[in-house]
């Protein structure tokens, strides 16, 4: 068994990875970048039913410091790296998203590589591969890589692209033999395990609720937290994923109505406010004007983007559940726990 660091342990996917991680046998150190929330993540991997939580440490680190980061990849045979920033909002100022997770990456890659660890397996994502290509009509595959000058793309995206490209860049100069694997997941849905979830899950939230009155017509790929926590698992382990890319995704891609359906047809009643109607592209443009978070969206309208989990089903023996079990899934905790806040907020 290992001893395994996974940074950004009060994250949704961070959260998963370490009860499977506990499940497995290993043993953990999480960093927080607040040592209150230590009974937060305690509280999401008793929802897990994770065993042995006592074989959990935990330290105090953030991306934007040098501080104790040497404490946490102390012993660790393997890093998870997880944590990254996510905004809330399109920032004034894109740097405020890019440099804290290409720096914080390459302080971790540090840290982990001046601790001998053997390899590290980098949380990117579908955003590092499918944007700023004026052509989606192909299948995108670990190849390729997001054009950070092409069309609509945002900050976040821009970030996620800047920062899988700098570890790169940093494991071949300077790695020192340390092995990097990364993995690239698209929207990550599946079960909450507390108020700590992928704004993808907000998606089924806002459905749930009635807040998103009417589907845009925009689509999505899926992928449940369950089989991203796994598939990290897999690509420490195998020998062959050593300086290797894997998409993770279920499948051909969903759209928003599509989940919508996919609710009412597995929830009934407690779907009943899930949208029936699809919102016109020319009403969403309008609205946009007025509204950053559509106005955000609108570049997205109609655009379908098709990706390959080939190679992650081929070299790890990787299976994925269906986007219907994911956002099923999602939705089923969010009421079970009271996420929620009643389906009427």
């Amino acid at each position: 068994m290992a001893h395994v660091l996974v940074t950004g342990g009060t994250g949704f996917l961070a959260s998963h990875t370490i009860a499977r991680l506990l499940s497995a046998g290993h043993t953990v150190t999480t960093t927080l970048r607040a040592a209150a929330r230590r009974a937060d993540v305690e509280r999401m991997l008793a929802v897990a039913g994770a065993p042995d939580a006592d074989r959990v440490s935990w330290v105090e680190a953030d991306l934007t410091s040098d501080r104790g980061w040497d404490r946490a990849v102390a012993g660790a045979d393997h890093v998870l790296h997880m944590a990254s920033p996510f905004p809330g909002a399109q920032p004034d100022d894109e740097d405020e998203v890019i440099v804290p997770a290409r720096d914080g990456a390459l302080r971790v890659l540090r840290a982990a590589r001046d601790a001998g660890v053997r390899r590290t397996v980098l949380t990117s994502s579908f955003a590092a591969v499918g944007y700023g290509h004026g052509d989606t009509s192909r299948v995108f595959t670990e190849a390729d890589w997001t054009d950070t000058a092409g069309p609509g793309v945002s900050a976040y995206v821009k970030s996620k692209a800047i920062a899988e490209r700098a570890a790169w860049d940093f494991v071949a100069a300077e790695g020192g033999g340390m092995e990097l694997t990364v993995v690239n997941p698209v929207g990550i849905f599946g079960p909450v395990l507390g108020p700590d979830y992928a704004a993808s899950v907000d998606i089924v939230r806002a459905m749930l609720t009635g807040r998103m009155r009417a589907a845009p017509p925009v689509w999505t790929n899926t992928v449940d937290v369950r089989d991203v926590a796994d598939l990290h698992l897999r690509a420490m382990a195998a020998p062959r994923a050593a300086g290797q890319r894997y998409l993770a995704l279920a499948g051909e891609p969903i759209s928003f109505p599509g989940i919508a359906r996919t609710l009412r047809a597995r929830l009934g009643e407690s779907a009943a406010r899930a949208p029936r109607f699809t919102a016109p592209p020319r009403l969403l443009r309008l609205l946009a004007r007025f509204d950053p978070a559509l106005r955000a969206a609108v570049p997205q309208l109609g655009v379908v983007r098709r990706a390959s989990n080939a190679k992650a089903r081929e070299e790890l023996g990787w299976s994925p559940r269906s986007n219907e079990d994911a956002v099923t899934a999602s939705a089923e905790s969010l009421i079970r726990l009271g996420v929620l806040g009643g389906l009427g907020d």
